[in-house]
């Protein structure tokens, strides 16, 4: 049975047909976040750090909704505008991961919704 899950309080809601995440079993796919503030639901200001640490904070409200953390990440993938921005998000992604470190691939893609720099998405194991 597939679980739709949506209002994670400190994340934007979906800005299309779907879902925050999707729960089938123990496992969580959180949809790709990209930089919206959620009080705007505006793209925050800045550059690629600013855009990278919004994107964090969404998947983080979007897991604590789920009931997990960083910690439960299998999977993750990261799509950029520029491959350029690659240390800056790896260093800003590594810190805001901690200790956890699941599998991840990273893309350079065309363009991303509203002009967004960075896009991240996640598969998490969770409590049924």
């Amino acid at each position: 049975m597939v679980k739709y899950i949506n209002g994670a309080e400190g994340a934007p809601g979906a800005i299309g047909p779907y879902s925050q995440a999707t729960v089938v079993g123990n496992l969580a796919f959180l949809s790709g976040q990209v930089p919206i503030d959620p009080s705007t639901g505006k793209l925050v200001e800045g550059g690629i750090e600013e855009q990278t640490d919004q994107v964090m904070q969404n998947l983080s409200a979007v897991l604590r909704k789920l009931g997990a953390d960083f910690s439960n990440v299998c999977k993750t993938t990261i799509l950029l505008k520029d491959l350029s921005h690659f240390a800056t998000v790896n260093e800003l992604y590594g810190t805001a991961m901690g200790e956890a470190k699941p599998a991840r691939a990273t893309f350079q893609v065309a363009g991303l919704p509203l002009g967004a720099l960075v896009e991240i998405e996640m598969i998490a194991q969770i409590s049924e």
